[in-house]
Formats: C-alpha cells, structure tokens, sequence
C-alpha cells in the first residue's frame, strides 16, 4: 500500500531540530522524499505499524504534527504531479 507520511515539527529550539533530523531520517528508511516533509512510502501493514510506532516516540505531541494519508494500493489514480521534480513510480527500481 502506498502511505503519504507528513510533518511539522517545531524547529525553535535545539532539540525540536534534533527531532526534525530523527524524523526525516527515519521517513527515508521506508520512502521517497518528494517534498521537504513529505514522503511516499510502499509498505505493508507491518511496516505501516513499525513507522507509525518509531515516529510517535521521537516527535513531541504537544509542538509536532504527524498525518498519515493511506492511499491504499490503487493509488495510481489518486497521484497527480505538475512542477519540477518529475514523478515516479516507487515500486520500481531506483538507480542512484
């Protein structure tokens, strides 16, 4: 299933930075940045579960915000992209 993870940490302090690296950090273990705190995610149920569980620990409740958007696995139909990064598909291949 195709998961959209988003988030707003509060930067203010030393340690909301902090949290902001652990975040972004942890988005890249299971997805694609397609924009500065947006991720595309192709998971399943267990790693759906794993990430929400890892991101609810590092962010602050009472300053962060987490969504979690899941589109399921006929999202293909429910993407669309204009602007300059060019879209993909994440369940192919990627070559750096």
């Amino acid at each position: 299933m195709l998961v959209l993870i988003t988030y707003d940490v509060n930067t203010e302090t030393e340690a909301g930075r902090r949290r902001l690296r652990r975040v972004a950090k942890q988005c890249v273990n299971y997805g694609q940045r397609v924009q500065n705190s947006v991720f595309e995610c192709q998971v399943d149920a267990t790693k759906y579960r794993q990430i929400k569980a890892i991101l609810e620990e590092i962010i602050d409740k009472d300053r962060d915000s987490l969504r979690f958007y899941n589109l399921g696995d006929n999202y293909k139909s429910k993407v669309e992209h204009m602007g300059v990064k060019p879209g993909f598909d994440v369940t192919e291949t990627l070559i750096f």
